[in-house]
């Protein structure tokens, strides 16, 4: 076996304190330079990089070496640290370098087949297929190393809060949470499966009944679900709940939490007085049960100013009690042409909307789109409500309230980002509250749909909207959210059976069906059940947020693709015919790969 000169310095540390050390460097060449018999390169390990010289002066024997290094051939240097002639402040290491008087070559590399520091210049697809390679970047390397620090920060944090970290079942019994369950064929009991948890909301219940008061677990959940750029089939959560507590005891520890991370982090302090607001309020202010407030533009409503109108789809959206709702862009109406206000309308359109009206202001009139439209009193009725000034755009949407609001949200976002209106380095914390308790009404069944999870409680208040009027009714869950992501969700549950039973039957589930996919945590509910609740933050949207990418796959070792496979291993993959004959498994039709 080869032996080789370890290290007895990283790369990256190396400055001013280390000139006149012998030191030695292992890592990977990140370039090249010969310059007139002086051979330079950059050794590069998980600390960062520096430069090492090989000078026909010092170690003449060493330049044949050198000469043929090549980029990720691995090495060992031993050498003295130097200061450097050429300073350079633009790097951390760069007023030193190593003058090299000894080099092993620990391996040789392939030509790699992208530039490792330089992720841009590359497909994601080729990426992801050398994934070992991009993993080299100091930017992936920096990233998994915050969230390795979220990882401690959750350790510390919550011990010190008397929280016990239980480990949860991967194998379980499949159950019904809104997303279709990844399944495990049971070997020896043919023709059953597992299921692979979507979260463990059950088992911390149970564990709540067992009076265990405060459980916490970074707990791996997995949903066969559509994916986008910050959702993978295969996610983190960081998992609590805790006995006899209100919304307000969660909220605090939740948001406890957060400020320990960014402290622990980011070294950055900030105020423990969150901000919070209503499921409504949020959807009225920003078109969205997660928004982005880091920049201005509310949305603003609009229905009495057209109470009268003879603006045809106006009329007609108010006469089926939808709702009028606008925003204005400061200073946008010379950037935006007919060509522009198409693609918005497109953009809107995606979200339901059935279109996108719009008028510019200048010369203290509206003209363009809907501006011949109005009248007097209503154009200075709009120039007042969304403080209209000459050289503005103004944009409305008509629909049922739902749909209009969040259409016109989802358009506020993307004028946002055609302006560059979010700051950089700006950080949003703020709890929603009172979600509606059931989404909306089974189209087949007319039963209503659960929001969260049907063991989510309702406020007291709405107790007697339940059978009456579900829609309206509030359900005790909150979630957290930064800069516009969802980072945490979560609830107080339903702690006793008559209430559970309640609920299940309004959603439609007979006695018999709760019993076959609930009856352990029904059982257990009347065994003398605390009252419990708690919240799950996403831990990789978390990194992916403290690592300042929009990519959640920046953020995770081996992440799979937006179609769900893993382009370095090649999985999914077949399986062995005496793999699935054993399992009594027969495949009947494959459609596609």
């Amino acid at each position: 076996m080869q032996t080789f000169p370890k290290r007895t310095a990283h790369a990256g540390n190396l400055g001013e304190s280390s000139i006149g050390t012998t030191v030695t460097l292992n890592g990977w060449v990140m370039g090249r330079r010969d310059l007139g018999g002086l051979i330079f390169i950059d050794l590069r390990d998980h600390t960062g990089f520096a430069q090492v010289v090989f000078s026909p002066q010092h170690a003449p024997a060493l330049l044949d070496e050198a000469s043929e290094l090549r980029d990720e051939f691995v090495i060992s240097v031993s050498g003295e640290v130097r200061e450097r002639e050429n300073r350079n402040d633009n790097v951390p290491t760069g007023a030193v370098e190593v003058y090299a008087d000894q080099l092993s070559l620990l391996n040789r590399s392939e030509v790699p087949p992208f530039d490792v520091m330089d992720r841009g210049r590359s497909s994601e697809e080729l990426r992801l297929r050398h994934r070992y390679l991009e993993l080299r970047n100091p930017t992936l390397q920096n990233a998994l190393r915050i969230r390795n620090q979220i990882y401690q920060t959750v350790h510390n944090y919550f011990a010190a809060h008397q929280f016990v970290e239980v480990e949860t079942p991967l194998l379980i019994r499949a159950t019904p949470e809104g997303a279709r369950d990844y399944v495990v064929p049971s070997r020896v009991h043919p023709g059953k499966f597992f299921a692979l948890p979507q979260s463990p909301q059950i088992y911390k219940q149970i564990l709540m009944i067992a009076g265990y008061d405060r459980y916490v677990q970074i707990a791996k959940c997995l949903r066969d679900e559509d994916l986008r750029a910050d959702r993978q089939p295969e996610f983190t959560q960081i998992d609590l709940e805790m006995a006899f507590v209100d919304q307000n005891d969660v909220l605090e520890i939740a948001e406890g939490f957060i400020v320990q991370l960014w402290s622990d982090v980011l070294g950055m302090e900030i105020d423990r007085s969150f901000d919070r607001i209503t499921y409504r309020q949020a959807m009225a202010r920003y078109g969205s049960d997660k928004p982005d407030r880091r920049f201005g533009m509310e949305l603003v409503g609009c229905d009495d100013i057209f109470a009268g109108t003879e603006f045809v789809p106006f009329a007609k959206t108010l006469e089926f009690q939808g709702s009028i709702v606008g925003i204005n862009l400061k200073g946008g109406a010379g950037n935006y042409s007919r060509k522009v206000i198409d693609e918005l309308t497109d953009h809107v359109k995606r979200y339901g909307a059935g279109g996108l009206a719009w008028t510019k202001r200048n010369d203290g009139v509206f003209s363009g789109g809907i501006g011949g439209k109005l009248t007097e009193e209503e154009s200075a009725r709009l120039v007042e409500r969304l403080v209209v000034e000459d050289g503005d755009i103004i944009f409305i949407v008509s629909d049922t309230w739902k749909t209009a609001h969040t259409a016109l949200g989802e358009l506020r976002l993307e004028l946002a980002r055609r302006e560059n209106l979010i700051p950089a380095d700006t950080f949003d914390f703020l709890f929603v509250v009172d979600f509606p308790m059931f989404e909306e009404l089974h189209p087949l069944t007319g039963k209503p749909v659960p929001a969260h999870h049907p063991f989510t409680s309702y406020r007291a208040e709405d107790a007697g909207l339940l059978e009456e009027s579900p829609m309206e009714v509030r359900a005790n869950a909150y979630d957290l959210v930064i800069n516009g992501y969802e980072a945490a969700g979560g609830s107080i549950r339903i702690h006793d059976t008559e209430t559970q039973g309640r609920v299940l039957d309004l959603i439609g589930l007979s006695e018999e069906e709760a019993q076959e996919k609930f009856g352990f945590l029904l059982d257990a509910l009347t065994f003398g059940a605390p009252p419990h609740g708690g919240i799950a933050f996403g831990l990789d949207r978390l990194a992916m947020i403290l690592a300042g990418t929009t990519n959640i796959r920046d953020v995770i070792a081996f992440p799979k693709t937006t179609s769900a496979t893993s382009l370095m291993d090649k999985a999914p993959s077949m399986i062995d015919p005496l793999q699935l004959k054993e399992l009594g498994i027969d495949i009947t039709e494959i459609s596609g790969e």
